[in-house]
């Protein structure tokens, strides 16, 4: 297992729709395995594939914060909301591209997902809480969306400046 390099906004790969995943093979288990260990080491509760430059539509989370609690890892491929409950929440959201920002995100409190899972077996399931939160985060990513599109113009600018600002240190080394 590798960790993979997790891009940084603005990159413009982050705002590019993922491609469906069609070919269920060892290779999407490396690169499902890699995900985990990456969101992992961040840390972090959840990844998408185009935030380490791999544009499919798969994304990995796990919500247990609990360090003494057993990991709950889950992958989902062309993942979909089939539902969302009118209910909102109001969570403070953060992002492993955008490091050390956070802003409060309203979404559905409840969300039912179908996706497929590496088997390439269809599956389903009801997510609320934190779950409900980090399952929509992420498939906002697959479609090319950030936390950050979900607030006000002068603070995502303010954001977009730090990480701007952060890419540029970064490179200098």
């Amino acid at each position: 297992m590798t960790v993979r390099p997790i891009l940084i906004h603005p990159d413009p790969r982050l705002k590019k729709k993922a491609e469906p995943v069609t070919d269920f093979n060892d290779a999407l288990r490396v690169l499902s395995e890699d995900m985990l260990e990456t969101m992992y080491a961040a840390p972090g509760i959840g990844l998408a594939a185009p935030q380490i430059g791999v544009m499919k539509r798969i994304l990995v989370m796990d919500c247990i914060k609990d360090e003494d609690a057993p990991k709950q890892p889950m992958v989902l491929i062309n993942p979909e909301i089939t539902w969302a409950s009118d209910d909102q929440n109001t969570y403070e959201e953060g992002c492993l591209s955008i490091p050390d920002q956070f802003a409060d995100v309203v979404r559905p409190s409840e969300v039912e997902v179908t996706w497929t899972n590496l088997e390439g077996d269809q599956q389903q399931q009801k997510f609320d809480g934190l779950w409900a939160t980090c399952v929509q985060h992420e498939i906002d990513h697959l479609d090319g969306k950030l936390f950050i599109d979900y607030i006000g113009p002068l603070k995502r600018q303010m954001i977009t400046r730090k990480m701007q600002k952060l890419k540029r240190e970064m490179a200098r080394g």
